[in-house]
Parts: structure tokens; sequence; C-alpha cells
């Protein structure tokens, strides 16, 4: 099985290691340095390709994640497009032209989590959303979730769990039983805290100029972290990261650091947006 590695990007070491991995078809290895200048078994092509794939298989299991039809609920896309829109709009993101970018509301209120595809298919769901107190935090959150696909970290993490081979023959479309574990697996997938370190920092720097609090994503933590507040069932990732006061203190150094507006966006129409969920 191919693990990921962490190679610095020059030619004298990605000529050492295409060396190491010959034996790999070309037209499936894509060994390359992306616009984040870290290296990728996948090329972009294939994170976007897997992505669709994934996503497919989402839309295909409505009984593990049952998604809000956009037809039934075009007020709340409207908001949720509106926010996801904004932050897109960020020069930060490094493949807002490449990536098809989507956000979708999976219907579960006793679930706080977020999670996205390689290729920047984005999931939120509806507990997550009501248990937000503002729209400063759901797009921090947004933020932070586009940050791993923009990344790539999710391709690089999914690379790590299942290999390389496995991916490129789901890529591929010949490898339907890989595609059903790892659709079913990606909502609980667990990043490294360095990773998610870095996805909180970028949420700051694409939600700075946006009119949102560019902190935003600290509001999440800062509930979790409050003993008074109860919630529904937290992300399973929660127990194997950098603890909420921690993250807390990371995104508004980076706050300070990036001197963005910690200002809370007003007016909101965040309880519109509530509201507007079944």
């Amino acid at each position: 099985m191919v693990k990921y590695q962490k190679w610095n990007c020059n030619i004298e070491m990605m000529i050492k290691n295409c060396l190491m991995w010959m034996a790999i078809p070309v037209l499936a290895f894509s060994l390359s340095c992306d616009k984040n200048n870290k290296v990728n078994f996948l090329s972009v092509a294939d994170d976007i390709k897997l992505g669709r794939e994934v996503d497919q298989q989402i839309m295909n299991t409505p009984a593990e994640y049952p998604i809000l039809p956009k037809a039934n609920y075009p007020v709340a896309y409207g908001h949720m497009e509106r926010i996801f829109n904004s932050i897109l709009a960020s020069d930060k993101v490094v493949y807002k032209t490449e990536f098809p970018w989507e956000v979708k509301i999976i219907q579960n209120d006793s679930v706080l989590n977020a999670f996205c595809t390689p290729g920047g298919f984005v999931y939120v769901y509806t507990g997550l959303i009501k248990y937000l107190d503002s729209e400063d935090h759901l797009a921090g959150i947004l933020g932070h979730e586009i940050a791993h696909a923009d990344l790539r970290h999710t391709s690089r993490q999914l690379t790590q769990k299942y290999g390389f081979d496995i991916l490129i023959q789901v890529v591929l479309g010949n490898n339907a039983g890989s595609l059903v574990t790892i659709a079913s697996g990606l909502k609980d997938l667990t990043y490294s805290r360095s990773y998610e370190t870095e996805s909180d920092a970028k949420s700051v720097e694409y939600l700075s100029g946006s009119g949102y609090q560019c902190n935003g994503a600290a509001g999440f933590f800062e509930k979790l972290a409050d003993p008074s507040t109860s919630e529904p069932r937290p992300p399973q990732w929660l127990s194997t990261h950098p603890n909420p006061d921690n993250r807390i203190r990371d995104i508004n150094a980076k706050a300070q650091n990036v001197g963005c507006s910690t200002t809370p966006l007003k007016p909101s129409s965040y309880q519109e947006f509530k509201n507007s969920l079944p």
C-alpha cells in the first residue's frame, strides 16, 4: 500500500522519489508540486474526479446522508450559498477556479459536523447550523472546510488511509466497494493536528476582507468550551485534535497577526436561515 510522505518540493528530491515509484504506471501516477507547493500522489484532476464520485455516492445513500433537496428548501440554500460564495471570493483560495465547489445540507439535528471531499464538495449538518449563534461562526467553519479541500488535505489524508492504488482505481471507476467505504467514512475522517491548525489559520485568511468576523471559527469552539451550554453529539474528530481552548487561542492570534476585523457582522439574517430549515 502506498503511503503519503511529506517531501520538500525540489527537483532533486522529486527525481529520487519518482525513481522509487517507477513501477506505478505513468498514466495513473502524477507526482508533482501543486499550487500550495506540496507534493500529492493525486493530480488536481484526480481530486475533482474523486470528489465527484464520492459526492454521487453520498447522494445515492439517503439513509446515511439525508441531503436536503435544494428545490424544496430554496431559502436555506440561498443563505448557505451566499455565505459559501462570499468565502470563495477570497483571492487566498488557490483552486477557486479549478474546483467545482458545491455545498449541501445534511438533515440531522443531532450531529455537529461539516466535512468535505477532494475537489471542493462541502457538506454541513443541520445540527451544526442550528447550534451556531451567528453567520460569522458558520462562515468560519465553512472557511475551515474549504481550506481542507483547497490545501488538498483531504486527498492526502485519504491516500494515507486507503493507499494510492485504491484511490486511483476509484477515480477510474473500477472499485465500487472502496467508493462506498470512502463515502461512508468521510464524515469521520480524522485529519492530523497540523492539518486542522493549518485549516483554522486559512479560514481566518479567507474571511479577511469578506465582511465577516475573520475569527468566526473560534465562535464554535468557544461555545463547545462553555460548560453552561448543552449540545448534540460533537464530531468524532474533536477527541483527537487540539482542544477548543487551544484552537480559540490560535485562531484569535492568527486574526491579530493578519490584522483583520473581528467585529461581528451586522445586521445578520442568520435566524432567518435557521428558521428556513426543517
